[in-house]
C-alpha cells in the first residue's frame, strides 16, 4: 500500500480534479486504488462524476467522531465505500468521503479538536490504525489522500504521518512560495526526525497559462520556487485548460484520454508509480534497472539495495515473475545460492517462462556442476509453447552434455509447430557439433518430406541437409541431391560442384579433380580476388582445399598459411569445410595447420568430416 497526500498551499490549482484523474486512471489499468476525502472543511471529491451508493454514506468525521464517542477503533470498512463500475482487469476504486452530508455535518466537525485528539486521546495511533484497516480491508496499491489547504493540525496528518509521498500542487506567485516553504521544510524534517520516514515529493505547477513567455516572467518565478524549495529539478506542469467540460468536473483520463490534460495527469501518474515497489510493474521495472547488465559480479550489495528486495520479496511473496527478478539481481551480484532459491520458488509459483530456466542452467552449470539437471531445465523449455527461435538454439546446446536427448529433437512439439521457415532457421543454427548435425539432419529431413516448402525455402533446405550429411558421413545422399539439381559438372553452381567433389572424396577416399576444377572456374567469375573479398569467408578455405585437389600444391599452401595469419588476429566463428561444423576461431586454426600437414605429406591426415561417418 502506497500512501499519497495531493497537498495545495492554496486553492483554485485543481488539486482534487487532479487527484481524481490519476485516481480512476490506475483503477482502469488494474490496481487497486483508495481515495480518501480529508479536505474536511471544503470537501469536494463527492461532485465528481465517480458512482456511489444511493445512501448517505459515513465518512472521516464520522470515523473520528465514533472513536472519541466509544474511545475505540470504529471498523473502517463501514466508512468507505467501492464506487461501481470503475476499475478494470481487476483493479477497483474505493472512496473514503470526508463524513455523511447534511445539515449535521459541520457541527461533527467544529465539535472535533484536533489538537486534543493528537494530545489526550492518542490520534497517532488512531490514525496508524486506520492506515492498517485500509490495507486490510481493501487492500489497496495506492491510496490518495486530498488534503485540505494551509497550515492545520489535519494538513500535518495529510502530509507527515500518513503518506509515503506527498503531490505538491501550486499556481506559480510569491504567496504560494511563501505559505509552501514551511510546509515543504516539514515534510523533509520527518526524514531526520525521530520515524526517519523520507517522503517522496512531486512538485507540479497547475493551471498555468499555455501563453509564450516573453519577458521571462514565468522563468524567474520558476527559478525563485526551485532556489528556495531546493528542487533539483523543474516541476512538472499542468497547463490550464479551456473547455466548458471542467464544469462538469469531468474524469479526462477516462472521458478524454487523448487530450493533452489527460496525458498531463498520466505524467503524474507515472511519476507517483516509479516509487512505489508495491506495485508489481514498479517493483519488476525497478528490478531489472538494478540488473549488472554487462554480467559482471560484484562481491557486495548494499545495505539500502538489501533492504528494498526484502520489502519487495516480502510484498510480492506470491508473486512468481517478482521472485524471478530478485533472483536476477541477486545472481548479478554473485549470490547464486538465494538467486537459485527464487528461480525454485517462482518455477513453484508457476512462472514458467523460459528466462527463469535459462537463469537456473547457468547456475547449475556454473556453480553447482550438475550438467544433468541443467539438461533437465533444457528439456522442460523445449516442451514450452511459443519459443522463439534463439530459445530453441540456445536450449538445445545445453543438451550437449547429454546427446542421446538429441536423438528425438525433430519430435518436440516446440520445434514441429514453428512455421517452416523458423524450422529451417533452427536448422541451420545446429552445426556446432556432430550431434548438433545429427539433430539438424532429422529436423531438415522432416521439413523436406512436407509439401510447405516454398522453391526458396526447398533450396536453402537442401544447402542446409547437405552440410548436415556431410558432418554425419552421409555422402551418398549429398550425391543425390545434387545430382538431382543438376547432372552435368560444367553446369554446377560452384557450391554444389564443391560439395559434390567432398562427397565423392568421402565415399571413395580419392578425389576426383573436376568438381574442384569447376568449383574455382565458378569462382574466379564471381571475383578476382583470391581470398574471396572476405579473409575469414569460408570460400578461402574451399579455394585452398580445391587447389590442391586440382594440383596446386604450392598455391593452395600459400593460400592456407596466408588466411592462418589473418585467423590470428580474430576469435570469430566460421564454417570448417575441415570438419563441416561451425567451430571457434582457435580450432579453425587447427583444422588450417591440419591442413597444411596433409598438403606437405604428413601420413595418417584426413579431413575429419571423414571421420565422422554414421
Amino acid at each position: 500500500m502506497y500512501v499519497t497526500t495531493f497537498y495545495s498551499f492554496k486553492g483554485g490549482v485543481g488539486r482534487t480534479m487532479a487527484l481524481a484523474n490519476v485516481a480512476v486512471d490506475l483503477a482502469r489499468r488494474g490496481k487497486r486504488v483508495l481515495v480518501v476525502d480529508f479536505d474536511l472543511e471544503a470537501p469536494g471529491l463527492d461532485t465528481f462524476d465517480l458512482p456511489r451508493p444511493d445512501d448517505s454514506k459515513l465518512g472521516v468525521v464520522d470515523f473520528v467522531q465514533h472513536y472519541l464517542q466509544s474511545n475505540q477503533a470504529p471498523d473502517a470498512s463501514t466508512y468507505l465505500y467501492e464506487s461501481p463500475g470503475v476499475g478494470q482487469d481487476g483493479g477497483g476504486l474505493w472512496i473514503m468521503p470526508s463524513g455523511a452530508p447534511g445539515e449535521s455535518y459541520s457541527k461533527r466537525l467544529s465539535g472535533i479538536d484536533w489538537a486534543d485528539l493528537y494530545e489526550r486521546h492518542d490520534g497517532y495511533l488512531l490514525f496508524e490504525d486506520l492506515k492498517l484497516q485500509w490495507e486490510h480491508c481493501v487492500k489497496p496499491e495506492y491510496v490518495f489522500i486530498d488534503s485540505r489547504t494551509g497550515h492545520t493540525d489535519v494538513g500535518g496528518i495529510c502530509t507527515r504521518q500518513l503518506p509515503d509521498a506527498v503531490v505538491v500542487l501550486f499556481f506559480p506567485n510569491e504567496q504560494n512560495l511563501r505559505g509552501l516553504t514551511k510546509v515543504v521544510r516539514d515534510i523533509r524534517a520527518e526524514g531526520t526526525g525521530p520515524r526517519a520516514k523520507a517522503i517522496k515529493l512531486h512538485f507540479v505547477m497547475s493551471n498555468v497559462p499555455d501563453i509564450d513567455d516573453e519577458n521571462q516572467i514565468l522563468t524567474k518565478i520558476l527559478d525563485s520556487f526551485k532556489e528556495d524549495l531546493g528542487l533539483e529539478e523543474d516541476p512538472m506542469i499542468i497547463h490550464r485548460y479551456q473547455s466548458l467540460e471542467l464544469l462538469n468536473q469531468s474524469i479526462f483520463t477516462k472521458d478524454r484520454p487523448n487530450s493533452r490534460l489527460a496525458e498531463e495527469y498520466r505524467e503524474l501518474v507515472e511519476a507517483i508509480r516509479f516509487n512505489n515497489l508495491g506495485d508489481r510493474d514498479c517493483a519488476i521495472r525497478y528490478l531489472r534497472s538494478i540488473h549488472n547488465i554487462d554480467g559482471m559480479h560484484v562481491d557486495t550489495i548494499d545495505d539500502y539495495t538489501s533492504n528494498l528486495l526484502v520489502k519487495i520479496q516480502t510484498d510480492h511473496h506470491g508473486d512468481g515473475e517478482v521472485l524471478f527478478e530478485i533472483g536476477q539481481v541477486l545472481w548479478s551480484f554473485g549470490n547464486d545460492h538465494d538467486a537459485k532459491d527464487l528461480f525454485d520458488r517462482a518455477i513453484g509459483l508457476g512462472f514458467s517462462r523460459p528466462e527463469v530456466y535459462f537463469s537456473r542452467i547457468e547456475i547449475w552449470l556454473s556453480d553447482f556442476d550438475k550438467p544433468e539437471l541443467a539438461v533437465k531445465d533444457a528439456m522442460t523449455i523445449l516442451a514450452l509453447p511459443e519459443l522463439s527461435v534463439g530459445q530453441i538454439v540456445e536450449a538445445i546446446e545445453v543438451l550437449n552434455w547429454s546427446p542421446q536427448y538429441l536423438d528425438q529433437l525433430a519430435e518436440y512439439t516446440s520445434i514441429k509447430s514453428l512455421p517452416i521457415g523458423d524450422q529451417l532457421q533452427v536448422a541451420q543454427g545446429l552445426n556446432s557439433s556432430v550431434s548438433h548435425a545429427k539433430s539438424a539432419y532429422d529436423i531438415l529431413l522432416s521439413a523436406l518430406s512436407t509439401l510447405e516448402l516454398s522453391s526458396v525455402q526447398q533450396r536453402v533446405a537442401q544447402d542446409s541437409f547437405i552440410l548436415s550429411s556431410m558432418a554425419l558421413g552421409k555422402y551418398t545422399e549429398v550425391v543425390d541431391i545434387i545430382a538431382a539439381r543438376e547432372s552435368e559438372v560444367e553446369k554446377m553452381s560452384g557450391d554444389d560442384a564443391f560439395n559434390l567433389g567432398m562427397a565423392t572424396w568421402g565415399i571413395s577416399d580419392s578425389v576426383e579433380p573436376k568438381f574442384f576444377k569447376r568449383f574455382l572456374e565458378y569462382s574466379d567469375s564471381l571475383s578476382d580476388d583470391p581470398l574471396g573479398g572476405d579473409p575469414t569467408h569460408d570460400k578461402t578455405q574451399r579455394r585452398a582445399i580445391a587447389l590442391w585437389a586440382v594440383g596446386q600444391i604450392g598455391e593452395a599452401t600459400r593460400l592456407a598459411i596466408a588466411v592462418l595469419e589473418l585467423w590470428r588476429r580474430t576469435n570469430r566463428f566460421q564454417f570448417s569445410y575441415w570438419r563441416y561444423l561451425n567451430v571457434s576461431g582457435a580450432e579453425l586454426r587447427e583444422d588450417i595447420l591440419e591442413f597444411i600437414a596433409f598438403v606437405d605429406g604428413v601420413t595418417g591426415i584426413k579431413p575429419r568430416f571423414m571421420l565422422s561417418k554414421h
